[in-house]
């Protein structure tokens, strides 16, 4: 299975690509969507570099899966908009493509990745670069992009075996209560 990895960000979006055959990591691709080419205040130029930047990887290596990371809420609330809209520019171009997208937090990356969820940029980049037998540390955010993908591969053989030793099923009775979904 191709897992492709995604750590959105307004200036610089990670992707990292690997292969994940049980237990087995194998590293493919990584790099960044830089959209330093547009000018600084042109938003829906930067939002279409980085869905085209997303497309272009997808078209590429062909994954069979995609991870990404969930924006946190930050101190400043229009940072957080903004990096908002630059995950749903990147999501948007993996769900065109066709992609099941399994979302986690940074804090679930780091500890599937490195052991613990208050992990540093640092020590994201050193297990990564261990766990994939690369030969130099990745940058940051491909760094953090590969760890997404990482962690899918653990978690999706997780559900894979609860999903072969039971029979979930989501229950049609109980989705709606008084017109609200839960």
């Amino acid at each position: 299975m191709r897992i492709l990895g995604i750590d959105p960000g307004l200036q610089r979006t990670g992707f990292g690509l690997v292969d994940a055959e049980g237990v087995r990591l194998a590293y493919v691709a990584s790099g960044t969507i830089s959209t330093a080419e547009a000018p600084r205040g042109d938003l829906p130029q930067r939002l279409k570099i980085i869905f085209e930047g997303v497309r272009e990887v997808v078209e590429r290596w062909q994954p069979d899966c995609a991870s990404a990371e969930i924006v946190f809420v930050n101190v400043n609330p229009q940072s957080t908009l903004l990096l908002g809209q630059a995950r749903g520019a990147a999501l948007a171009a993996l769900v065109a493509a066709g992609l099941p997208v399994a979302e986690y937090t940074a804090l679930q990356m780091k500890k599937a990745t490195v052991g613990h969820g208050l992990a540093t940029k640092a020590q994201v980049q050193a297990m990564v670069q261990r766990l994939l037998a690369l030969p130099a540390a990745p940058g940051k955010d491909a760094a953090d992009a590969l760890g997404l993908a990482i962690s899918h591969a653990h978690a999706a053989s997780a559900f894979a075996a609860i999903g072969r030793s039971t029979t979930l099923q989501r229950r049609a009775h109980a989705q709606y209560r008084k017109g609200r979904s839960y």
